[in-house]
């Protein structure tokens, strides 16, 4: 998972280092209400954040998995929503000092980690949005976000989609799949799969 982690961080980091999105920075994103140098940063808070969250203290609550962390987060699917709203301004607040400044930053906080993940013991614990995750649980959480927002933010300046491994699709697909199954149950996960006349896919949707 570490590994693969880092691969897709080091796609991440090229990303928002490009040109394409220093261009433009000030401009819409495909996403609403969330302009290009916002989502840049929250992008880049999938590298930056895993360095400040094992740097901290972790509470002694029982971890819980990547689906479960997605699960209990509330407002996904409202663009104003407290939630999502707190995701745009912390992503403007990492992108405030401007691409050059992101870009750096970033890429410093990927090669401390190329470092550091691969020492850190199977059991490391970390704690976000208040939830104790396994280190590798919650990597696999970051492949989502990179993996979603590398598209988000291609499309948001031109760029073609980045070309990351199967394997992390394969992952931000699983965690995402697992979410859903947790929020429905597995009966109506199955049936939006394979029978749309019985369930519909709306379901499917969990971010």
């Amino acid at each position: 998972m570490r590994k693969l982690y880092l691969q897709v961080a080091t796609v991440t980091t090229e990303l928002v280092a490009s040109p394409s999105v220093a261009e433009r920075w000030y401009d819409q994103s495909v996403l609403p209400n969330f302009g290009v140098g916002g989502l840049a940063g929250h992008l880049a808070r999938s590298i930056l954040q895993v360095e400040w969250y094992l740097d901290a203290d972790v509470a002694g609550a029982e971890p819980v998995s990547a689906g479960q962390y997605y699960a209990g987060l509330e407002g996904v699917h409202e663009v104003d929503s407290e939630l999502n709203a707190s995701v745009r301004r912390r992503g403007e607040e990492v992108a405030h000092d401007g691409p050059i400044a992101l870009a750096e930053r970033t890429a410093a906080a990927l090669n401390r980690l190329r470092t550091r993940l691969p020492a850190e013991p199977e059991d490391r614990r970390v704690e976000a949005i208040g939830r104790v995750l396994l280190l590798d649980e919650y990597l696999k959480t970051r492949l989502v976000e990179m993996t979603v927002h590398m598209d988000d933010l291609g499309l948001s300046v031109g760029l073609s989609p980045p070309e990351v491994p199967t394997d992390a699709y394969g992952v931000a697909i699983e965690t995402l799949v697992d979410v859903a199954t947790l929020r429905h149950g597995p009966l109506p996960i199955l049936r939006a799969l394979t029978r749309h006349e019985r369930q519909g896919t709306e379901i499917l949707r969990v971010l």
